[in-house]
């Protein structure tokens, strides 16, 4: 199988430390999250890599090269301007009829075998791994009508969204989609597919997800990766 690294990014959020690593060189326990991430795919069955690279490009071929391959076929693309999340797919010489791609910030224990399965079995143009994630709101939320009176008042409410998880499985269809040149994210690929009806399916997970993004949340994947090892890398 087939599986795309999103690694080119510049991670903003996560700055001072991604201003000398890019973010999925960032270690969590022994390993970058992009070891651990090329561990699991490894263990799921997928043997052709490609890493799309910009940022800092230069670190993540020195720490692949340098022997942290693990016997994965990895090649690599490199976008010398930003261009999106799925823009770099055009890169690709060669896609799969159905394909992986995740973002190189993920920590997870999805079964990412069982996930393409999914999207192979419902004929799917687009599979998006789902999470549940709570939104709390922190006032008193008011619902007013036409003249202004208060018809509803919540107090902290807490809302409940389905989110991306920054995993995807794709039919090679989507290239359909995708314009030939300039920046092309995965909102402007979701506006584009639900627009015109396509297949494009959720595949709820409930088991452990985090992005690394935000410092709070790499900090909470160094403890909890410690904590949990064997079901990132069994």
């Amino acid at each position: 199988m087939q599986a795309v690294i999103l690694a080119g990014g510049k991670g903003r959020r996560l700055l001072p430390y991604t201003t000398v690593l890019p973010k999925p060189l960032m270690p969590i326990g022994d390993h970058p999250i992009l070891g651990v991430i090329l561990r699991q795919l490894k263990r799921f069955g997928f043997t052709r890599i490609t890493i799309c690279t910009g940022y800092l490009h230069e670190l993540i071929h020195a720490y692949l090269d340098g022997g942290s391959s693990i016997g994965l076929d990895i090649s690599y693309t490199h976008e010398t301007e930003p261009l999106g999340t799925i823009g770099p797919l055009r890169l690709i010489p060669e896609l799969d009829e159905n394909f992986l791609v995740m973002n190189g910030d993920i920590l997870t224990d999805l079964n990412l075998s069982a996930f393409m399965d999914s999207h192979a079995k419902r004929r799917a143009i687009a599979t998006i791994a789902t999470y549940k994630r709570d939104t709390n709101i922190d006032f008193g939320v008011i619902d007013k009508d036409q003249d202004d009176r208060i018809v509803v008042f919540r107090e902290k409410p807490v809302y409940h969204f389905d989110v991306s998880m920054g995993i995807y499985a794709f039919s090679r269809k989507i290239l359909d989609y995708v314009p030939l040149e300039g920046a092309f994210g995965f909102d402007q690929l979701m506006y584009a597919l639900t627009c015109a009806k396509a297949d494009v399916f959720s595949y709820p997970y409930e088991g452990y997800w985090l992005d690394i993004g935000r410092p709070d949340d790499y900090a909470r994947s160094i403890e909890e990766f410690e904590r949990y090892k064997d079901r990132f890398l069994p």
